[in-house]
């Protein structure tokens, strides 16, 4: 087993020589460009390729542009774009963003990403990128030939499980997090072996910090910064709970793809919205989708209906829809509210008051308290939500969604009205989590 294991994410020497040709053919095209800007101090590879850990399947090559550290945001960013669009211009580039945008192509199915960073000092970071040549550096040095290709099995196993990429869409481990993870256990087998007993809070590498997530990831260079923040507490509790599966009973099976198990006599639980947005970064569209559906599944509590589960889904080209598996999707007309106890002279004075105008019945509870019956505006789901989107939008929706949902949107139940592709994402919410089903 551990011998088959070792082999997994490995590239070929065949694979290996195409990749690395198109990392010398992409680099060279940029290398042209920046010769034309004094603002430019030079040009190095980054990321899993630079650091000999990516995956024979999927490897981005990242070309990282070295800025005087007096340059201005303003020029960082034009100038970065502008030689990435030039650089690139046969192969159809675009932008895409982390806290700052950056150019992205593709080369033979290859992604490229031209990426701008200051030339500073370690600690005195100016944009986000500025820690990565840090990274690619200490990762090279510190990194052995084995070690290595024990972060590539880490990786395929992320991978398998749905929760590898750092990208706000996944919110799972990155590459980096994956190689941090390997260095400081010196291997897959202790990792896993670590991981299944990881206590809450537990910190993994040195910090006199003090941060509040599941776990504690501390970046090597960087002791102030906690790599887990970015990573979601479900794709937290999936790394723990798959972990512990495989020490139980290794198997090959944890490398590939498990499917969720789709409870379908659910459908007709799930509320969807659907809506067209205007062209923009996958990395905005989702943060504003995410943010909208968690406001969105508030006020669906607030209105009575039970929200089990929800999630955002978008084809990051011009669709976006909104998933929530509800307890049910009507509800009762009437419910009770709890007031102020009786000893509470003033509280209890204004609430029956109130509520002799407004509520169906007001009585004395037996549990000390005042309690009204009040009458629902809305016990249907699909009419809570249209008149909620209708009237509402102010309400913790972000502006940038406002305008594509004032152009319009449909509201409805189950599948009928799905694509495959779409009905597919919707389904993971009615679903046993594939990485649970390694229990059976």
């Amino acid at each position: 087993m551990k011998q088959i294991i070792s082999k997994i994410g490995v590239p070929s020497k065949i694979v290996e020589q195409s990749k690395k040709q198109i990392a010398e053919l992409a680099y060279n095209l940029v290398e042209k460009e920046i010769k034309k800007y004094p603002e430019v101090l030079g040009l190095e590879f980054g990321g899993s390729f630079a650091k000999g850990t990516w995956l024979s399947k999927d490897a981005d090559i990242d070309i990282f542009i070295r800025f005087k550290k007096i340059v201005s945001e303003e020029k960082f960013e034009k100038i970065s774009k502008k030689i990435g669009f030039d650089a690139l211009k046969q192969y159809f580039p675009y932008i895409r963003y982390s806290q700052h945008p950056y150019v992205e192509a593709k080369i033979k199915s290859t992604k490229i990403n031209v990426v701008p960073f200051y030339d500073v000092k370690i600690g005195e970071w100016k944009s986000a990128a500025d820690r990565s040549p840090f990274h690619t550096k200490f990762m090279k040095k510190s990194l052995t030939s084995k070690m290595r290709n024990e972060v590539r099995i880490l990786k395929t196993f992320l991978k398998s499980s749905g929760i590898y990429g750092a990208e706000i869409a996944k919110q799972g481990f990155s590459g980096y997090i994956s190689e941090v993870l390997i260095l400081e256990f010196g291997s897959f087998e202790n990792l896993i072996k670590s991981i299944s007993k990881i206590k809450e809070k537990q910190i993994i590498g040195k910090t006199s910090k003090i941060f509040d997530t599941s776990i504690v990831v501390i970046d090597p260079i960087d002791s102030n910064r906690n790599l887990a923040a970015a990573i979601s507490d479900e794709n937290i509790g999936k790394f723990v709970l798959i972990s512990r599966a495989f020490k139980e009973r290794p198997s090959l099976d944890f490398f590939k793809n498990k499917k969720s198990r789709i409870s379908k006599k659910y459908w007709d639980n799930l509320l969807a919205i659907k809506f067209n947005f205007k062209i923009r970064s996958p990395d905005i569209i989702w943060g504003q989708i995410k943010r909208a559906t968690s406001t969105l599944s508030t006020q669906l509590e607030l209105g009575g209906f039970t929200v089990l589960r929800s999630e955002p889904y978008t084809d990051q080209e011009n669709e976006a829809y909104l998933f929530f598996f509800l307890q049910s999707t009507k509800i009762g007309q009437i419910y009770l509210k709890n007031g102020p106890e009786f000893f509470r002279d003033a509280s209890t004075k204004s609430f029956i008051s109130k509520n002799l105008k407004n509520a169906e019945l007001v009585w004395m509870g037996n549990d000390r308290k005042i309690v009204s019956l009040e009458k629902r505006k809305h016990t249907d789901a699909v009419k809570f939500m249209i008149e909620f989107l209708e009237k509402n939008l102010q309400i913790g929706i972000p502006k940038g969604l406002q305008g594509d949902l004032k152009r319009g949107f449909k509201v409805s139940i189950g599948n009928k009205n799905l694509s495959k592709s779409i009905k597919e994402a919707a389904s993971e919410l009615i679903s046993i989590d594939g990485t649970l089903l390694h229990f059976n």
